[in-house]
């Protein structure tokens, strides 16, 4: 065909795209989509944290800074309050590090069965509830616990470890150890292998190889392994309330209480300190990753070792005995909680028993309308857990689309996107309840919602960066020729991600998807602002009810939620595959 044909036949093509409506609705799907889900984010996570803003700053109708100035000059609360929370952050974050980083140096530098297994279960911090982790531990270290349990069983005094700051230290560990691994371990993988050789051939030894090569390619990593986990320990919640007491009440556990008395000007003002700081840490983060982004392509990586050496040398043996020397304290840290939780719901005295099962079973049947009943808390889990996928999904997998897209202020976006990482949960309860629950008066009208349509649009918003994450990298890294032929072909893009870039990326969405129904599953610090009563109570809220009370049904409950939470991580590992992000 010659170019005078081709150039009118492409006119006549382009004239009917133009005239047909199929085709313009599909020209302006994608930022109908974006607009909508902008629309959505706002009055779900940024009208009701901007109404957090103003109850910290507005007195009586008037600007005052009031609230605000009164907390952030009050020594009580900037340095009791703050001060501790910072203090048992930084703590958390120095023992999380260095339980990580064995086991970052154990995934990257070395081979054997099951390593794919063990890498998977670094994504524990984001599918078990911290409310489950509380139980577990007051069934290892509690007054009635396995531990003192086995000292009796050996003659030895018993120990009171509950309430205690270093119950809260070794849970956050429990949480964090295995996202510095995870991250870490990435790092290490992509160290440039050719620079260690080159600095051996020049005379280094293996330990100067690595202070001089391969730390510095690690450090921020580490660095970053840390700022998270400052992050997470700094705005936590369900631990320190179930494992500190009024002791080591940290901010979110003063936020929660001044909400409980309706000290909302309070709440609001340690709200917005805590958040502050959560977002300078998140920004230098987000600054990290989109630096990283940018390098670490095109290198040869290091060759992982064999776990069991074909010959030994005393080096050798000595790295291998301090790898199992560190499996004990896993198995101490990570394991022996969650046996003693299983171990607590099905014994009495060290006999066998299903009394507490029986216990949720007549408190089902004869509980007051105020008590806590296992059926409806179950249910309601999996009703909302359902009703977030229906909102975290499509949310998370257009804010995905955008985020791999190239215009100018796309960084802005993404750090948008992820702002509800950096945003506590009481916060965003305390939100939720004063600009939607509470209602707002718009062309007339009082606009209000249910408890339980807050709580669906809280564990959404909390959800859906993860199904960012695992829908983004991989679109991120599709071949653009194959987007490209699609729209040569006559598709548009609206059409290219549906016909062609979602079905590539589909075994992430469903990983994204099980990411989102875990999380809302065990999501407890906005649900327990937004319950209302028992009619609206989830699993780990019972949890948190049973916890300190009676243990046997606390346990058996955790039990319960500990089995949707594995199914939800069996579904990311076999499904998610290299799509997790």
């Amino acid at each position: 065909m010659d170019r005078p044909v081709g150039a009118a036949l492409r006119r006549r093509v382009n004239g009917v795209r133009t005239a047909s409506p199929t085709a313009v609705a599909e020209r302006f799907a994608l930022p109908l989509l974006a607009a909508v889900t902008a629309l959505l984010l706002a009055l779900l996570f940024y009208y009701p944290i901007a109404t957090v803003f103003v109850d910290a700053v507005v007195e009586d109708g008037r600007l005052t800074f009031g609230p605000l100035v009164e907390v952030a000059t009050d020594e009580f609360y900037l340095g009791r309050v703050l001060g501790f929370t910072a203090y048992q952050a930084l703590l958390s974050t120095l023992l999380s590090v260095l339980l990580g980083l064995p086991g970052a140096w154990v995934l990257a530098r070395f081979e054997f069965r099951g390593r794919d297994t063990l890498r998977s279960v670094t994504m524990v911090p984001f599918v078990v509830p911290s409310v489950l982790v509380a139980a577990a531990f007051y069934a290892t270290f509690g007054a009635n616990g396995t531990l003192n349990a086995a000292l009796s069983a050996i003659g030895l005094p018993r120990v009171d470890l509950l309430p205690s700051l270093g119950a809260i230290l070794v849970a956050h560990a429990f949480y964090n150890a295995p996202l510095v691994t995870r991250v870490v371990a990435a790092a290490w993988e992509s160290v440039d292998a050719g620079a260690v050789e080159t600095a051996r051939s020049l005379g280094a030894s293996r330990r100067r190889a690595f202070r001089d090569v391969v730390l510095p390619q690690l450090l921020p990593a580490i660095l970053t392994g840390a700022t998270l986990t400052f992050v997470f320990t700094f705005a936590t919640f369900a631990i320190p309330l179930a494992l500190g007491g009024s002791q080591y009440a940290t901010i979110e556990v003063f936020i929660y209480s001044a909400r409980q008395q309706l000290e909302y000007g309070r709440a609001a003002s340690l709200a917005v300190l805590e958040t502050g700081v959560s977002l300078s840490l998140m920004a230098l983060y987000l600054r990290y990753e989109r630096a990283q982004a940018a390098e670490r392509r095109g290198i040869r990586t290091l060759v992982r070792r064999p776990l069991w050496p074909d010959s030994w040398t005393r080096g050798r043996a000595l790295r291998r005995l301090a790898i199992a020397g560190y499996a004990v304290v896993v198995a101490l840290v990570f394991v022996a909680p969650l046996a003693s939780m299983l171990y607590a719901s099905v014994s009495v005295d060290g006999r066998f028993t299903l009394d507490a099962y029986r216990f949720l079973v007549e408190r089902q049947a004869t509980g007051a309308a105020f008590q806590v009943k296992p059926l409806p808390a179950i249910v309601n889990s999996l009703v909302f857990g359902a009703a977030t996928l229906l909102l975290a999904v499509p949310l998370g997998v257009v804010m995905g689309v955008l985020t791999t897209r190239r215009f100018r202020g796309r960084w802005l976006v993404d750090a948008l996107s992820m702002a509800p990482l950096v945003v506590s949960g009481i916060v965003v309860g305390l939100g939720l309840l004063r600009g939607l629950v509470f209602g707002f008066e718009a062309f007339g009208y009082r606009f209000t919602v249910t408890g339980a349509v807050a709580i669906v649009a809280a564990h959404a918003v909390a959800a859906y960066p993860f199904v960012v994450r695992t829908v983004a990298p991989p679109l991120d890294s599709l071949d653009r020729a194959l987007v490209d032929s699609a729209r040569a072909l006559g598709a548009s893009r609206a059409r290219a991600v549906l016909d062609v870039e979602l079905p590539l990326v589909w075994p992430g969405v469903v990983a994204g998807a099980a990411f989102a129904f875990a999380i809302s599953i065990g999501e407890f610090d906005a649900t327990v602002i937004l319950a209302e009563g028992g009619g609206t109570y989830t699993m780990p809220v019972a949890v948190e009810r049973f916890i300190g009370r009676r243990l046997g049904p606390a346990t058996a409950m955790g039990t319960v939620l500990l089995a949707v939470t594995a199914a939800s991580f069996v579904v990311i590992e076999r499904v998610g595959g290299e799509f997790r992000g």
